[in-house]
């Protein structure tokens, strides 16, 4: 079978999307300081041109980075409110959907790398937390969605559940990752359905 020649279009995006791959897997082997854009070229099979072809800068791309694994994430948040389902069942999704997180989030570490970055980056952090301010809003419009379909009133605002909720995964995956003897799987994800069953559905134990 003759083999269908890539549009133009297609090519760019396949290069894309390959460098993006690349660079993926070098930043959490090495770090993103460490690895430099020859590494990431090399490892998609191209050449720094293509990189630059692509992307302005390293710093360009890992937003890049960032925003494929978020839409990924939201794509996961938006399936539990698909079709119209029972309080039982919402709530069974959302608890799946969190307590496998900190297995299955595997580009938490990309995430980490972007938050010491933006401490010692002023023009990167900017952008990065107008990104964090978008993940922050479209997690409080879930949460309020979730509220209004299972009709349990909120102990909290949106906003600060939220937050609370980002910090609290950040820190149980962070557990996780760097110390799996002593926080295995089963304890993050008792600690991740004990504040949903208290602090999100209004649950008394």
């Amino acid at each position: 079978m003759k083999r269908q020649r890539l549009t133009r279009e297609q090519s760019k995006d396949q290069t894309r999307q390959r460098l993006l791959d690349a660079a993926q897997a070098i930043f959490m082997k090495k770090g993103f300081v460490a690895a430099s854009v020859e590494d990431i070229a090399g490892a998609a099979g191209y050449t720094r041109g293509a990189f630059y072809s692509n992307f302005r800068s390293k710093n360009e791309l890992f937003l890049e980075l960032l925003r494929r694994d978020h839409e990924t994430m939201q794509a996961g948040l938006h399936a539990i409110f698909e079709d119209a389902t029972s309080r039982e069942e919402m709530e069974e999704r959302v608890l799946r959907y969190y307590s496998n997180l900190h297995r299955e989030n595997k580009c938490f570490l990309l995430w980490v790398e972007a938050k010491l970055l933006a401490v010692r980056d002023g023009r990167f952090r900017i952008r990065f937390n107008a990104f964090l301010h978008e993940k922050l809003e479209q997690l409080s419009a879930y949460i309020r969605e979730f509220s209004t379909r299972v009709g349990t009133p909120l102990l909290l605002p949106a906003e600060t559940l939220a937050m609370g909720l980002m910090g609290l995964c950040d820190g149980v995956q962070f557990f996780y990752t760097v110390d799996p003897q002593n926080v295995p799987s089963e304890m993050a994800e008792t600690v991740l359905a004990g504040f949903f069953a208290r602090v999100v559905f209004g649950r008394d134990a």
